[in-house]
């Protein structure tokens, strides 16, 4: 140990990183960060790590196997991919200790990130866009215009993510037109930031559909209510502006096939299913985030050869982050699309 370092714990170095990049990182990053560095925390503490300064590679090739392992109390064993994320974001930290003198330079290099194959950091479920069209129907003939409605019409008409939709507010909304549409808009000021701040705001073009059913959700069911700020959010509780948990709880609910009736894929009995349960939806291997609503826009629209860039465009995401997080055509079904393209040209 450097006689130079300066004692630190390691819950107080976490405090300070975590507020130092309080002012660069969003809500939901600085929140992922956090919940990382937690196991980090835990291993500091059942192996009384007190000070940061005693850390040195041995520790943290011990750190790596024991979080992999899922050794500590409560932990479970964690695939390539995470373990890489959670190493990641530990070097990030160690950088951050390493300015302000509690470990040694360079012991951050002493964290191998585990190599993960092509394609395992992607993952591999989404919303079919036939079963989204299903949904869809299901709602719109026995949910027509409730909350849950507009939710998951819009999230699959703009392929917007969760939090763009939960930030809209009446205002952002131009609906009596024959060409409508919707305003993203950063505001972190007042709870409701975009993913990749100034450079996500954009209006969307919506179709006469889609906003008729929004009109009627507020002139019908929403709560006429305004959030800790003053502002009208488009989507409501009769406290306000929900939380995100209740917007991704309410596609995880309807996307479960025993929702709309349908026998169990599963062979479950719904009357003792815990997934059955909407705190538990989404325990349901047929359940979908909202993240797989999202890559099943973007299927949708490259299987009707929506040009990339205007896919790109309306979703805010770069032609590469869809082509591998998103895109979710199997390789022929991409090569069939080329052949039926060039036919025709």
């Amino acid at each position: 140990m450097s006689d130079d370092l300066e004692p630190l714990s390691p819950s107080e170095g976490v405090e300070m990183y975590l507020e130092a990049r309080r002012d660069e990182l969003s809500k939901e990053t600085l929140s992922g960060q956090k919940y990382r560095l937690a196991s980090f925390l835990q291993w500091c503490d059942e192996e009384e790590v007190e000070n940061l300064n005693d850390l040195n590679g041995r520790d943290l090739y011990r750190f790596r196997v024991w979080r992999r392992e899922g050794l500590g109390q409560g932990r479970e064993e964690i695939q390539q991919v995470t373990l890489r994320g959670q190493l990641s974001t530990l070097r990030a930290f160690l950088r951050f200790a390493e300015e302000i003198d509690a470990v040694r330079e360079g012991l951050r290099v002493d964290v191998p990130l585990p190599t993960v194959s092509n394609g395992q950091n992607v993952s591999d479920t989404t919303l079919d866009p036939d079963r989204a069209a299903d949904i869809l129907e299901y709602l719109n003939r026995y949910h027509y215009a409730s909350r849950t409605h507009g939710i998951l019409l819009l999230m699959w008409h703009t392929g917007a993510r969760v939090g763009a939709i939960r930030s809209l507010d009446l205002s952002d909304l131009d609906l009596d037109t024959d060409r409508p549409g919707i305003q993203f808009r950063h505001r972190p000021e007042t709870d409701t930031p975009l993913k990749n701040k100034e450079k996500g705001e954009r209006w969307n073009a919506i179709n006469p559909n889609v906003a008729r059913v929004l009109e009627d959700y507020i002139d019908g069911p929403r709560e006429n209510a305004r959030d800790e700020h003053g502002r009208f959010p488009l989507f409501t509780t009769e406290y306000g502006r929900p939380a995100l948990t209740t917007f991704r709880d309410a596609v995880y609910r309807v996307t479960r096939p025993c929702w709309r009736g349908e026998e169990c894929p599963h062979g479950e009995d719904v009357d003792t299913c815990e997934a059955a349960y909407l705190t538990h939806a989404s325990k349901c291997p047929s359940s979908r985030s909202p993240h797989d609503v999202r890559s099943g826009r973007v299927t949708a629209y490259r299987r009707n050869d929506v040009p990339r860039r205007v896919v790109s465009d309306r979703l805010n995401a770069s032609t590469d982050i869809l082509d591998e997080h998103y895109d979710r055509r199997s390789a022929r079904e991409k090569a069939e699309q080329r052949r039926d393209y060039l036919r025709n040209q």
